[in-house]
């Protein structure tokens, strides 16, 4: 029966020494999805700001429907509108938003992502 202390022993010690490791890795993982979530959501941000713009070039305008369109964080998103809105004339849109690396323990040692969208339409 000694034996068999001794491997239980030695099962909880690499439990220990591995368990910190997989959870950092897990706190990785998510701090990656969560970026990437933020990415989609702007280009979400970009399509409608730009069908905004067609309409009109007035780029307080074009904010609101970038900040409508998704549940990013007004204050962290800032919109650029260049060209007109004149028939057959081409609309830039270029949307920036910077992602917080917020999640326990790695988000401390990540710097913040700064993300840009560009999107160019022609108004008809």
């Amino acid at each position: 029966m000694n034996r068999r202390s001794t491997d239980r022993g030695q099962a909880t010690v690499e439990l220990a020494l591995i368990l910190p490791v997989v959870v950092i890795v897990l706190l990785v993982a998510l701090q990656i999805l969560v970026v990437m979530r933020d990415q989609v959501a702007l280009g979400g941000a970009a399509r409608a700001a730009a069908r905004r713009a067609i309409v009109e070039a007035d780029a307080g305008r074009v904010l609101d429907a970038a900040r409508s369109a998704t549940r990013l964080d007004p204050a962290r998103l800032s919109v650029a509108v260049s060209g007109g809105s004149s028939r057959g004339g081409h609309v830039t849109v270029v949307i920036t938003y910077v992602s917080v690396t917020d999640v326990a323990v790695v988000g401390r040692f990540t710097p913040n992502v700064t993300m840009t969208e560009q999107f160019v339409v022609v108004a008809e």
